[in-house]
């Protein structure tokens, strides 16, 4: 299977099949909506590369109304360069940040993230932008995503790594290392520097 439409059918077809269990209203639509989420998980296992077993455990796994996931990304700028961190599962650079937990405001996500991975407590104060993941990079993640872009200041910390980051830095937008795109891509980094050279842009969104 290609990336493109077809993946977005998958998607929709295990949304379908999750709102369709959390609001059946026999066993026979029950039944119904389990094989929508077979069919779902046999397409979506092939991109991802993981066994329709452990996709279809995925997919049931997520409970209620089928929404959106929240990715958090911390824009935070030194003079004209912006903080990247390496991460260890592709050896690329991106913005820290990561999925917001329950429970999490954005802002105490996105600060949480930033520390996390970089080592810098930031204070956050702008929400930038906030994209749908699919219209911006290639993914094969079996979930629609929402990727919240937020301007955060440094209040404090130094440079350190985790199990998640091997290195920390700072960049400018003519010298940006190779970038992790499924987590930011380097159109939307520029838009960030736009930001940066303009405050008073208002907030971008799909």
């Amino acid at each position: 299977m290609v990336d493109g439409p077809w993946l977005r059918w998958a998607r929709r077809i295990a949304a379908l099949a999750q709102n369709g269990r959390t609001y059946a209203g026999t066993v026979f639509d029950r039944q119904r909506y389990d094989e929508l989420t077979q069919i779902a998980a046999e397409m979506l296992a092939q991109p991802t590369g993981l066994p329709v077993d452990e996709m279809r455990r995925l997919l049931e796994a997520e409970q209620g109304y089928a929404t959106p996931k929240v990715d958090v990304r911390g824009v935070v700028f030194r003079g004209k360069q912006v903080l990247l961190v390496r991460e260890v599962e592709d050896g690329r650079w991106t913005l820290p940040g990561g999925w917001a937990d329950a429970g999490e405001s954005p802002r105490e996500a996105v600060e949480k993230e930033i520390f996390e991975e970089s080592g810098f407590t930031t204070r956050a104060v702008k929400l930038l932008a906030v994209y749908d993941r699919d219209r911006h990079a290639p993914s094969r993640l079996p979930w629609s995503v929402y990727k919240l872009f937020i301007r955060c200041e440094i209040t404090g910390g130094e440079a350190n790594g985790s199990v998640e980051t091997s290195e920390v830095g700072f960049f400018s937008e003519d010298e940006l290392p190779p970038l992790s795109e499924g987590r930011v891509t380097g159109a939307q980094l520029k838009r960030m520097f736009d930001h940066l050279r303009n405050p008073e842009l208002p907030t971008d969104f799909d």
